[in-house]
């Protein structure tokens, strides 16, 4: 049997003072356009997780973070078509900057008990309800 290639990417659930929770929809010409995620991206070779956030959520939304203010919470095992992904989930209460969209994408704020009135990617809605049940 063929094995997928996997992929590590890095996800961030970005927590505002309120309680609310970062999304960002995926632009449209991306895989999964239209669908909304957590903040975070493709872990490069020689980078660990958290430097992966850091870099990211200043490229995509403009916001700065240390690796100290990323609490790793949960992660995602999913088998899509074409490669596995394993995706760590961290949250983030303590950053800088308010965050923008930078590549195109929209942002909203969401309440935890509205995150799944989002769509999002098969692998992202089962890491749901550990953020509920953390901030809920």
């Amino acid at each position: 049997m063929p094995t997928k290639k996997m992929l590590l990417v890095a996800a961030c659930a970005l927590v505002d003072s309120d309680g609310r929770i970062l999304l960002a929809e995926r632009p449209a010409g991306k895989t999964l356009a239209g669908l909304w995620e957590f903040p975070g991206g493709k872990v490069e070779p020689g980078e660990t997780p958290e430097e992966t956030l850091i870099r990211e959520l200043q490229e995509e939304i403009g916001v700065t973070t240390q690796a100290a203010c990323l609490a790793p919470l949960t992660f995602a095992s999913h088998a899509y078509e074409e490669f596995h992904l394993l995706m760590p989930l961290y949250v983030c209460r303590r950053f800088e900057g308010i965050a923008a969209p930078r590549e195109g994408q929209r942002l909203k704020w969401v309440r935890p008990a509205a995150l799944r009135d989002y769509p999002m990617p098969p692998a992202d809605a089962p890491l749901i309800p550990f953020l509920v049940d953390l901030l809920g």
